[in-house]
This record gives structure tokens, sequence and C-alpha cells, in this order.
């Protein structure tokens, strides 16, 4: 249960606005009869299901992939030849822990990581791909299996939502991000991506689990950051600890090093503004 106080635009994440985040219908990509959820064509020939040429048969080939209709009009054996399929599963880890839950501007840090991956979320069923989501909170995360379509990325704001609202219930913790990378990898198969919402301190321990889950698998870490780390007061701020006070001015955040070391461990980082997230 959500204290009231906590129950305004901003501070509680509802299923409402990022259902409303859903961008203007456009079809989704032709996917042939019989792929799995998740499978696109890549461009490399292999044993898919999209054709990519017909072409003269050569010694090795596959006598099942002879196209009829091209051999009888050339009089010479032709095949069929088609895209390889690769996974295109998208696993969306958004971060609600405890050093989520806070903002200077007009939406807590971990609001603005959920609107920005639900953005991330209805491209991608519109493009015909997979959808997964793991809420990491304190305590065990939230997960809701891969499935496509408007119905999945409705189940997808629900439960991102309503594991929100038990963040905010729990209050603080220790939890590391680690543990959930781990269990990442059995959510999301090689080939798939992994778009992950957190601060600029939310990986910190977690190197190593990041660098695994990156091994064949395309790892966007999307940091979220808060107005005042991008445009900080310009006063001067006065900070009491028992009798002594001091006063200084903040900084814009540089992110620089951070992004660095996130591509170093084999994941594409990019640090996200306020103004790109509501």
């Amino acid at each position: 249960m959500v204290a009231a106080a906590l129950d305004h635009p901003g501070l509680r994440l509802t299923a409402a606005e990022l259902i409303a985040l859903r961008p203007a219908f456009r079809p989704a990509r032709h996917r042939p009869a019989g792929a799995r959820p998740g499978a696109i064509p890549a461009r490399v020939a292999g044993q898919g299901m999209d054709l990519r040429e017909i072409r003269a048969f050569a010694e090795g080939d596959d006598q099942r992939r002879i196209d009829p209709g091209a051999t009888a009009r050339t009089g010479q054996l032709h095949v069929r030849s088609f895209h390889e399929d690769r996974d295109d599963t998208r696993l969306l880890i958004v971060d609600f822990r405890h050093q989520m839950l806070w903002g200077t501007g007009s939406a807590l840090r971990s609001v603005r990581a959920a609107r920005w991956l639900a953005r991330i979320g209805w491209q991608a069923v519109a493009q015909g791909a997979s959808v997964a989501l793991m809420a990491v909170k304190e305590g065990a995360p939230a997960l809701l299996s891969a499935g496509t379509g408007t119905p999945q990325m409705l189940a997808l704001s629900q439960t991102m939502a309503q594991a929100h609202d038990a963040a905010l219930a729990l209050g603080s913790g220790q939890s590391s991000l680690a543990t959930a990378l781990v269990q990442a990898r059995r959510m999301v198969p090689p080939g798939g991506q992994v778009h992950l919402a957190t601060g600029p301190d939310g990986l910190a321990g977690a190197d190593a689990a990041l660098s695994q889950l990156a091994r064949g698998r395309v790892i966007r870490v999307h940091v979220i950051l808060d107005p005042a780390e991008t445009t900080p007061p310009r006063t001067a701020l006065s900070v009491r600890h028992g009798h002594a006070a001091r006063h200084g001015r903040l900084s814009p955040l540089d992110c620089g090093a951070l992004l660095a070391h996130l591509h170093s461990l084999g994941a594409k980082a990019r640090a996200v503004s306020p103004d790109d997230t509501g």
C-alpha cells in the first residue's frame, strides 16, 4: 500500500502513464509463418524462414531446398537460400532500488527510468520484437516473461507500476544489480538485447556480471540523470554536520568516465537527460 503522501504524479508510477507513451500505430514488419516470436531474419544465409535468393545448385547444397519452378524454367537445378534467424528478444531491466527512489525535478529517478524503458518497449513491439521485463527492487525482482504485441506492453506497464508501488513500500536496502544480471542471462538468449535503466552509481559491484551478460548479447545501459546532476543550482548551498557548516556549489555530473568504463565491459552506454524522460 502506497502512502497518501506519495500518491502523486511523478512520485507514484501508474500503468496508465506508461500506456499513454505508446506511439502512433505502425504496422509491425512481416513475420513469416512459423517463425517463433522474437526471431527475425539476419543478413547471413542460414536455416531461417525468409527467402534470401534463388540460385544455381552447387555441390554440398541441401537437395530439400531445390526450387521446382526455377529448375523447370531454366532446365538446371536451382535452390532456395534463406536468411538465418536470430533472436530479437528485448529484456527491459528497470532499477527500482532505494537509490533510485528520489528526485529533485518533477519525477523520481525511478519513474523517469520506467518511462524511458516503456518507450523502448513500445518501439520494440511495433517492430515485431519480443519484450520481457525485470523490475529490480529490494528483495525478489518482479518478472514478466517475453511476449509480443500490445497485450504484452499492457501487461508490462501494469507489472512495472505494481513493482514500483512495492519498492516505495519496502524502503531502503543493500541489494546489488549483480544478482539480477546473473538471472537476466536466463531470460534473454544469446543474440537478444538487454536494456538496463539505472542511475550513475547503479552498477557498483556488478562489473563481472555485466561483462558475462554482454557475451553474445547487445547490452544497452541507460544512465538516468536527475535535474540536479545536469543543471545544478547556481547558488551556494549550505551543508551542516553538527556544529560545523560549509558552503559550496554543485557542478554538473560528468558521465564520461562511467560511460567509457561500461563500454570496456562490453555494454553500449548513454546518459539520459531529464528532458528525455519527462
